[in-house]
């Protein structure tokens, strides 16, 4: 398979003065057919319109599917707790064949590394940071995201602490980041802790091994109805592997970090993040699933929605039919609104 070393540029298209050495592309196999969407110069997009990236970072690298043209700056598209960057693949066809697209994998995630023994994962404030070394490092300006569930928190968290630096930002199905019991997070505190120290400990040994249907049963019915196996098996496609040889085992195992279950730590509270909403300034679209998320505190989300409405350029909120992967196992019900959106100067 050829790499080859992508050329990443600004909003104007032009090359950026910092190091881009560090983001190396995979070609994938690009067969143009008549599925996806079709820009006005011709450009076609579809399903395998997409090329592997690998990212540099301190801890190892961060891996992702770039859709479309590398010289002009995409939108940066983050995943779901526990999904991978494959979760946009029914969505991206049908965006914008003009508009590149680079999905990642988030920390620990799909087949990006996973942190060192010894580092925990906080998500939230992790994923603002990951974002801003890219932005930084490829030297993008008024960047446009786009999340479903903790990417679409992470979305709005980074458009909350960096105000100047977005132009648009998409959630999916999430407003903030998801609102606990604050009893229930501190009696849970030291529990989280030992799992935590537990999960980092665990032999390979002890990692579990399933054949390739049981894998789909088990997440189809982790997921409670949010996807079906269609869909399931796109996750897999970057969300297992074959287990190791040392095993002597037949079957796979999920590669994600098992710690990352690990997720209530540094939580927020209502308040902290309706302030957080107050700070954002630039251009939103919100899209609720309905029945979608069942949230601990459901009317947060409309608070959230409300307060964003107060400093933000442009906030549209919309409901659609479908479950919390409404993208994924529906994707024809949001991408209108999506592009729009994106389409609309």
């Amino acid at each position: 398979m050829e790499e080859k070393t992508a050329n990443i540029g600004n909003k104007s298209g032009e090359s950026s003065d910092r190091d881009n050495s560090f983001v190396s592309i995979s070609n994938s196999n690009n067969v143009n057919n008549s599925i996806g969407s079709r820009s006005l110069n011709g450009l076609i997009r579809n399903e395998n319109s997409w090329e592997e990236v690998t990212i540099v970072v301190p801890w190892g690298t961060v891996q992702g599917k770039w859709w479309g043209s590398r010289n002009k700056q995409p939108i940066l598209a983050l995943h779901g707790w526990q999904d991978n960057c494959g979760t946009f693949d029914r969505l991206c066809p049908l965006m914008p064949a003009e508009l590149p697209i680079l999905c990642i994998d988030l920390p620990g995630h799909g087949r990006s590394s996973h942190y060192p023994k010894g580092m925990q994962y906080f998500l939230f404030w992790d994923g603002i940071c990951l974002i801003r070394r890219i932005v930084r490092k490829f030297n993008w300006k008024n960047i446009t995201l786009m999340g479903h569930s903790l990417g679409g928190a992470l979305s709005f968290m980074y458009a909350a602490s960096f105000p100047n630096d977005v132009d648009k930002f998409i959630s999916i199905d999430i407003a903030g980041p998801t609102v606990r019991n604050t009893e229930r997070l501190v009696n849970n505190t030291g529990l989280a802790i030992d799992k935590f120290l537990d999960y980092e400990d665990l032999a390979l040994s002890k990692v579990p091994c399933y054949s390739y249907q049981e894998m789909v049963k088990l997440v189809v019915e982790a997921y409670d109805g949010s996807v079906d196996e269609q869909c399931v098996q796109i996750l897999l496609k970057r969300g297992m592997e074959t287990a190791p040889q040392l095993l002597d085992r037949n079957g796979y195992h999920f590669v994600r970090d098992v710690r990352l279950k690990v997720s209530s730590l540094a939580m927020f509270t209502a308040d902290q993040v309706l302030a957080y909403a107050k700070k954002i300034r630039c251009k939103v679209l919100n899209i609720r699933a309905e029945p979608g998320m069942n949230f601990e505190y459901p009317q947060v989300y409309e608070e959230v929605v409300e307060t964003l409405k107060q400093n933000a350029k442009l906030v549209i909120y919309t409901k659609v039919p479908g479950t919390h992967h409404v993208h994924l196992v529906n994707p024809e019900r949001v991408a209108p609104q999506i592009n729009k959106f994106l389409l609309d100067p």
